[in-house]
């Protein structure tokens, strides 16, 4: 029988491919748009890291989702800080959530705050690709607008504080497969992960709409 770790990532791989290969993120990576939507798209995350990181310290003595709050992923003053490169030192007061971002924050806040097995299929969706597929964002937007190798603009994807992602992400999946929940509860947290890819997905759209290719 597939572990745990291996169900939630062959049963959402649909969605999440249908989220990575996204027009706008495809138009992204490929250099086809300017550094605006690249701002854009990260003022977007703030908005989800925010749902995810302001719920975290309550859920850390949770017998779920406790062993997934790790401080080491936090990417909330990261993108603070990308923020503040790539708007100005008054980023806050033009932040503006598109509405598939604000849905997505609220089911993030609504699980931390009524289902902590829920809020771990965001988790893994969010801070799993970061590790992962982050990383080609953070190459391409290095090379596509000239931000430092790690450096402002792109912080939100270096993860100081995680000294070996593939052992990281080892211990993850370790985690994953040792979640206290039933068969019928992991099905719900892999229906949970879908959402999420689908929610991220709808955003993706929208940032789209506002930044088309012009023919």
């Amino acid at each position: 029988m597939d572990s745990f770790s291996t169900l939630i990532r062959t049963a959402s791989h649909e969605q999440h491919v249908a989220a990575e290969t996204s027009t706008f993120m495809s138009d992204l990576l490929g250099g086809r748009l300017g550094v605006a939507a690249y701002a854009r798209y990260t003022e977007q995350l703030w908005f989800v890291y925010d749902a995810l990181e302001s719920g975290a310290a309550r859920l850390a003595s949770d017998p779920v989702a406790g062993p997934f709050v790790q401080p080491e992923l936090y990417r909330l003053a990261a993108l603070e800080q990308d923020l503040a490169h790539l708007r100005g030192a008054g980023w806050r007061t033009g932040l503006a959530a598109l509405p598939a971002t604000e849905e997505y924050a609220a089911r993030v806040r609504e699980c931390a705050e009524a289902w902590p097995a829920g809020y771990i299929a965001h988790h893994y969706t969010r801070y799993l690709g970061d590790l992962s597929g982050g990383q080609i964002i953070r190459d391409r937007a290095e090379r596509t607008w000239g931000f430092e190798k790690k450096g402002d603009g792109v912080r939100f994807y270096v993860f100081e504080q995680v000294a070996n992602p593939a052992a990281f992400k080892r211990g993850y999946r370790d985690l994953l497969d040792a979640v206290d929940a039933d068969d019928l509860e992991r099905q719900r947290i892999v229906t949970e992960c879908k959402r999420a890819f689908a929610l991220n997905t709808e955003m993706f759209r929208e940032l789209g709409e506002e930044f088309p290719l012009t023919a």
